[in-house]
């Protein structure tokens, strides 16, 4: 198998675990807190690992990893029926790394895919478990309909959040130095603690998060992948301090502050890379 067929493969893995993640989060979020989301959670966060391994190897075959999100099931009107799908997409996921296991010739993507392989599995057995216990203990959607300025606010920020993970996840994979990689990937994952807050909120006050995302900026060149990381931090930094003054439920504007206060501090750890970097240049 040629390095570019490899490429190519590990990448619609990556869209696979893409899919997976919103799938499994959007789930969790749904059924609200308790047991069974957090279990839902940490499904998700073993997926986000396979995507992180995944889009790593690729950049190792000098390839680029792809930030499109691949096949979801999302029909199901009851939570059992949510987590019947989850088993479907884990089996759609088992057969092509069986496959790829029996194809690849690379014995490092090889005893990774297998690592992989053997998670999925788990986490089908996992989702058949589960889809009895929400059956046998009724568990429902605890989604609601409100559409008014504070809901379309927070959903509003779950769009820029799910936006910035997979822009400064991108930005690290290209990134060729080691503390730009570090401080891309440590952003990262506090945007998607800010995902998670937004989006319980949203379930919080009977609404809906929808977990979708803007265009990502896909710059290579690292003085202008962390300029756009500053513009974007900027931008929302300034739209969180403005619904803080806007919004009268008070416990929104608590959380709205607290991202607000951490999104600056991200802006300011890119504004001191971007200046060593351009010092270094002089």
């Amino acid at each position: 198998m040629d390095r570019s067929t490899l490429i190519d493969i590990l990448n619609r893995d990556i869209e696979s675990e893409h899919g997976a993640i919103v799938q499994y989060l959007t789930h969790a979020y749904a059924m609200g807190e308790g047991e069974v989301a957090c279990e839902i959670e940490g499904i998700a966060r073993e997926e986000m690992r396979h995507l992180d391994w995944l889009a790593e190897t690729v950049v190792d075959l000098e390839g680029t990893p792809s930030l499109v999100r691949g096949k979801m099931r999302m029909e199901g009107a009851t939570v059992s029926e949510w987590m019947r799908n989850n088993v479907l997409l884990e089996e759609d996921a088992i057969e092509p790394y069986r496959e790829q296991i029996d194809l690849v010739g690379d014995p490092k993507v090889k005893r990774l895919l297998k690592r992989i392989l053997s998670d999925e599995e788990s986490h089908r057995g996992t989702f058949e478990h589960l889809a009895e216990k929400v059956g046998r203990e009724g568990m429902t959607d605890a989604r609601g309909t409100r559409d008014d300025r504070t809901v379309r606010l927070l959903n509003w920020g779950v769009e820029h959040e799910y936006t910035v993970i997979l822009q400064y996840l991108f930005h690290a994979y290209m990134a060729t130095d080691a503390e730009v990689r570090e401080q891309l990937m440590d952003q990262a994952v506090n945007e998607m603690q800010h995902l998670g807050w937004l989006a319980e909120k949203i379930i919080d006050l009977s609404s809906s998060p929808r977990i979708e995302h803007t265009d990502v900026d896909q710059s290579r060149e690292m003085v202008q992948m962390l300029a756009a990381d500053i513009r974007i931090e900027n931008r929302v930094a300034q739209a969180y301090d403005d619904a803080t003054r806007e919004l009268g439920d008070s416990r929104v504007v608590e959380l709205l502050s607290r991202i607000r206060d951490q999104e600056t501090y991200h802006a300011e750890v890119f504004q001191e890379l971007l200046d060593e970097l351009k010092k270094g240049r002089d």
